[in-house]
């Protein structure tokens, strides 16, 4: 590697909206978050899928296995 070219890469304290922190390395100062994995719907199993016009059961009614 060449010298004096690569960024210095330092640990950061990354926070969330929610109050949730943890340690990363970045080449930034700090991070604020507004959302992280811990209350993220799709991490948290609390996501809902919109079925706008019955387009789930209709997708899932024509390729089903018979």
């Amino acid at each position: 590697m060449k010298p004096g070219i690569h960024p210095d890469y330092k640990e950061v304290k990354v926070v969330c909206a929610c109050g949730d922190s943890f340690t990363t390395r970045s080449t930034r100062a700090d991070i604020h978050l507004d959302i992280c994995s811990k209350c993220h719907p799709f991490f948290t199993g609390k996501q809902k899928i919109h079925d706008a016009e019955g387009r789930v059961e209709k997708f899932k009614k024509k390729y089903a296995r018979k």
